[in-house]
């Protein structure tokens, strides 16, 4: 008996790869499902025969137990949710709650005058993020697609060859053809060191280690290969554990963030790193930028209680050597605890099973907050943006040109002959030249001030923008242990897998309410801190104009 399959995403095949372009919603006839590497050969419906990944399929060979739905038209049960998740272009539309109107992983902010370059993704395969042949080997997906969230869903990096890039639309591979039932029904045991989950005074919440783990991003060189033809800068990472620095140029950050994204993202949030960039990036001011983003996403993932104790974040930050660091990529790319199957690891401490239409509740309040935030951050940014250009072009130009004004009229003062009148003269020029120092002053704040509140603003907007699929994964499995009763009815699944389904469920939700609170604690402190620090800036700026004000004023005299 032929194996049908459904197309879930488009896929260009690589010349020369033995591969098959499909169509998203084309039905393909798998011919050999032996293939490996995640892999399978299908033949289409004109008669061509080739490879195509497994992630980019969905079988209906009848094993499916939840299939029994999918034609069930009065029903409304679909397994199509796996394929398009809520908050995809393929999900429910804006008027579910669920929805997402973020734009993902967005591109950063960029300053005005201090970040003269834009940052853009890189899908030609720049130099800078070339793998070494001295340091890797050929990627391994290790069955699930490497990926990078972007406006309408994720970037498929690499695939099974470490080929080209492949546009998809699922964030999560891993869901792609079981989804959350992957784990809800899984009879395999729990691997993995356990992730624990407390009542806490706000809630559930992630067990969090004695000591706080940070790191220092710093001291980047600039370093190169095949005998100085290709060049990159390479940055030193000191962990507060160990003290001793290790080396990462930015295609490491990628790739550990590529592993946190696998193995975590369907519970935790991870934003993307700051963007590749084309041209430009060997100049100062670039590296700079690169340097400070990498340090404030580095420590956000060192805050993290389970990113930070996690085993491929400890390799980062404390590998020993060259073979040390390929040991353990190595280890971290054949992990088989990735996707949803990230959750049978986790472990509500002595909790009991919750109430999942109470929690449904709670997302559904957490999901309002967060798209309102997600709207004031953007709206914040676009007005700091707005005062950025001003403090940097218009703004200097008026205190310039009433200085100036100043300075011409003593000009003109001094031109009468009148004797008496040197003191005034003088203290006009110089309260000309106040003017065009505060200009400076204005020119140079927002670096000072407002590149910092708007830096955060930033990093929150991509963080923002991982919730929904983090949320949808979450509503998906809830309901599917609604479903839970028809499935037993239909006698595709037993009394006791629907416990084990409910059972499992809450755990999950266990797991996103810990998130939730780790969100909100670190939202009162980050504004807290960036808050203060904007407005002690503000206050030493308005300080310093107000002391050169009243240093000009003396220069007058009271007839």
């Amino acid at each position: 008996m032929e194996t049908k399959a459904q197309v879930l995403y488009d896929f260009a095949a690589e010349p020369g790869n033995n591969e098959l372009s499909v169509r998203e919603g084309e039905t393909i006839t798998i011919t050999n499902q032996n293939i490996g590497g995640g892999w399978i050969e299908a033949k289409n419906s004109r008669g061509e025969v080739g490879l195509v990944p497994e992630d980019y399929i969905e079988t209906s060979n009848g094993n499916d137990p939840w299939a029994v739905f999918d034609s069930n038209a009065s029903g409304g049960f679909s397994n199509n949710w796996a394929a398009q998740p809520e908050g995809t272009e393929t999900g429910k539309t804006s008027s579910n709650a669920w929805h997402s109107g973020g734009q993902g992983h967005p591109q950063a902010y960029q300053g005005p005058d201090i970040y003269p370059y834009p940052c853009l993704i890189d899908l030609s395969g720049a130099e800078d993020d070339e793998w070494d042949e001295e340091w890797d080997d050929v990627k391994s997906s290790g069955g699930y697609a490497e990926s990078e969230a972007g406006e309408g869903g994720a970037i498929n990096r690499g695939g099974a060859h470490g080929s080209s890039m492949k546009i998809a639309l699922n964030k999560f591979p891993g869901f792609s053809k079981s989804g959350p039932e992957l784990y809800l029904l899984s009879k395999q045991p729990a691997k993995g060191t356990k992730l624990l989950v407390y009542s806490g005074e706000v809630g559930p919440v992630w067990a969090y280690p004695d000591y706080q783990l940070d790191c220092v991003v710093a001291d980047p060189k600039k370093g190169s290969k095949m005998y100085g033809l290709k060049s990159y800068i390479e940055y030193q990472v000191t962990p507060t554990t160990t003290n001793k620095p290790v080396n990462h140029r930015y295609k490491h950050f990628d790739w550990l963030y590529e592993r946190l994204l696998d193995k975590y993202g369907s519970a935790i949030p991870i934003p993307c790193l700051p963007d590749k960039q084309v041209t430009g990036r060997f100049e100062e001011e670039f590296i700079k930028m690169r340097m400070e983003r990498l340090q404030g996403w580095m420590s956000r993932m060192c805050r993290h209680p389970v990113v930070s104790s996690s085993e491929v974040f400890q390799l980062f930050l404390s590998y020993k050597d060259e073979k040390d660091w390929k040991t353990g990529k190595r280890k971290a790319e054949k992990d088989e605890t990735v996707g949803v199957m990230i959750f049978s690891t986790i472990e509500p401490e002595a909790l009991p099973d919750l109430d999942l239409i109470e929690v449904e509740q709670k997302c559904e309040q957490f999901n309002r907050f967060t798209r309102a935030m997600d709207d004031g951050v953007k709206d914040l940014l676009t007005i700091g943006n707005e005062h950025w250009k001003r403090c940097t072009g218009p703004l200097p130009k008026e205190y310039q040109r009433i200085g100036k004004a100043f300075q011409n009229l003593s000009s003109v003062f001094t031109s009468s002959g009148y004797e008496g009148e040197a003191t005034l003269t003088d203290a006009m020029t110089a309260a000309g030249k106040t003017y065009e120092d505060i200009a400076q002053m204005v020119a140079e704040q927002p670096k000072k001030d407002l590149h910092f509140l708007m830096e955060t603003n930033n990093e929150y907007k991509g963080l923002l923008g991982c919730f929904p699929d983090t949320i949808g994964v979450h509503k998906a499995a809830i309901d599917k242990v609604k479903e839970g009763d028809k499935l037993v009815a239909a006698g595709k699944i037993t009394t006791s897998e629907k416990t084990a389904m409910s059972k499992r469920a809450s755990t999950m939700s266990y797991a996103l309410q810990a998130e939730m609170n780790h969100f909100h604690s670190n939202r009162i402190y980050d504004y807290n801190r960036v808050m203060q620090q904007y407005l002690e800036q503000q206050v030493k700026f308005y300080e310093m104009i107000a002391e050169k004000l009243r240093h000009a004023h003396s220069q007058f005299t009271t007839m």
